[in-house]
């Protein structure tokens, strides 16, 4: 069994998930949050996500998830769909550049899932890996060398380039859904 990992204040992570590779730490601390937005030089009006391998570890972060996001998430979860919901209080506001809503995302990755499930905190407030403008990185070596320097890069399982399209995100209101970016995945 692989040891949990605690992450260390400050930390950042770059990961691979099904999509794109991705920077990643816990929600709750502010120091990594804005480590991301240095590394990338990332505008700090845009807002992180969070993802986990499970909607439970999730829920708690979400307001009110309407009967037609619930289908979505049991059609599409895992996979390459972001859903933005109203964020609950629980949520360090910093993840979410302040703003009321949050997306949340489970990643249908066998190395995204091996990752989350030894993460202490089993969420991670997380964005691409890149440059902000610039293209995700695509393997698991491009990682190591742009960004080592600034991230614990996670050895994947499997090296495979990703096709880098970006997950669909879906903005979920209380009777409708819009989708804001259409993705890898065709709703």
């Amino acid at each position: 069994m692989q040891e949990e990992i605690k992450l260390k204040k400050g930390e950042v992570l770059a990961f691979k998930t099904d999509t794109v590779w991705g920077f990643g730490c816990s929600p709750d601390d502010n120091s990594a949050i804005d480590k991301i937005y240095d590394i990338k030089k990332r505008d700090t009006k845009k807002p992180l996500i969070l993802m986990s391998n499970d909607i439970e570890n999730l829920k708690k972060y979400v307001k009110y998830i309407p009967n037609y996001a619930l289908d979505l998430i049991h059609k599409h979860l895992p996979g390459a769909l972001t859903l933005i919901f109203e964020k609950s209080d629980l949520l360090n506001p910093k993840v979410t550049s302040y703003s009321e809503t949050v997306g949340i995302r489970i990643p249908n990755s066998e190395d995204f899932f091996s990752l989350i499930k030894r993460i202490d905190t089993k969420v991670l407030a997380t964005t691409s890996c890149n440059l902000s403008s610039q293209p995700p990185v695509g393997s698991y070596s491009e990682a190591c060398e742009k960004f080592s320097k600034y991230a614990t890069i996670i050895a994947p399982i499997d090296d495979t380039r990703n096709e880098n399209i970006p997950s669909t995100v879906v903005l979920c209101e209380k009777d409708n859904c819009k989708v804001l970016r259409q993705g890898a995945l065709w709703l």
